[in-house]
């Protein structure tokens, strides 16, 4: 399949996870009516906790809860392969894993990834500060899927700053990155499209940057701006805030014919072990 429609889906998740869930199937509907096969939902997609340990109290155990059903059955329903942003799965020691679950469009479980890199940061210029390590377990392994579209990676908000995790899949084959986020509004005026847009052109691939975007119950306001990128760099498509759908093609020959005339992939000095 030469082209294929790709969509990152943007909410601004509250506490409530019932409404959220229904929130991100009418969204998800919405983008498969566009003609989307592959979706992409942002990270806390179904709670935007108001604490940051109100997480711990909707946990699953991988391989089955609630939000896994649902992610299970729109998969299957709507006939798309869909990255169900990131999901609390217990880990351990009373933390849980920020765990990004993809499903095939029989609604089948394709892949696991686990956010390696946590959000302990103080945010310059303002009273904001994150401590995503008290209470969440970091993942270990990059993760590249393949599917019929081609080999899908697989990140989360804060890794998009780490280039090193990126070139390590490159080597793999990846053809198309998801990021699904929470990009906070400071964080992301000043750095979101610079840095997803570079970790496509670096990499020669499409990125699909699925973000939260609005005020959040919480007291917290994220930036929004989800894109679809190609592997030169350009916004194919994008939303400023709110809640929505972005879509846009993939189309492989494009993308083979850009790595062919512009091959930096092969001329790689440094490999990453």
């Amino acid at each position: 399949m030469s082209k294929t429609v790709l969509a990152a889906i943007q909410m601004a998740s509250s506490p409530n996870v019932s409404a959220n869930l229904i929130e991100a199937e009418r969204l998800i509907e919405k983008a498969a009516a566009e003609g989307a096969r592959l979706v992409v939902l942002p990270e806390n997609f179904a709670m935007m906790g108001k604490s940051e340990t109100d997480k711990l109290e909707v946990a699953e155990d991988d391989g089955a809860g609630p939000i896994q059903d649902f992610l299970a059955k729109a998969a299957g329903r709507y006939k798309v392969w869909l990255v169900g942003g990131t999901l609390p799965l217990r880990g351990a020691q009373g933390k849980v894993r920020a765990a990004c679950v993809v499903y095939d469009d029989q609604g089948q479980r394709a892949g696991r990834y686990d956010k390696i890199h946590l959000f302990d940061v103080s945010v310059p210029g303002s009273e904001e500060r994150y401590q995503e390590s008290a209470t969440i377990e970091a993942g270990e392994q990059a993760v590249v899927l393949t599917t019929p579209f081609g080999r899908l990676g697989l990140t989360v908000c804060y890794d998009i700053r780490f280039p090193e995790l990126y070139r390590q899949m490159a080597a793999t084959g990846m053809d198309i990155l998801a990021v699904p986020a929470a990009f906070t509004a400071r964080t992301g005026a000043a750095h979101w499209e610079i840095l997803v847009r570079a970790r496509s052109i670096e990499n020669l691939c499409y990125t699909i940057a699925a973000n939260q975007g609005g005020f959040h119950l919480n007291g917290r306001e994220t930036y929004g701006h989800s894109m679809i990128v190609d592997p030169w760099g350009v916004v194919l498509g994008s939303l400023a805030q709110g809640a929505g759908v972005v879509t846009a093609e993939f189309d492989h020959d494009r993308l083979e014919k850009v790595r062919t005339a512009f091959p930096a992939l092969e001329h790689t000095k440094l490999r990453c072990r």
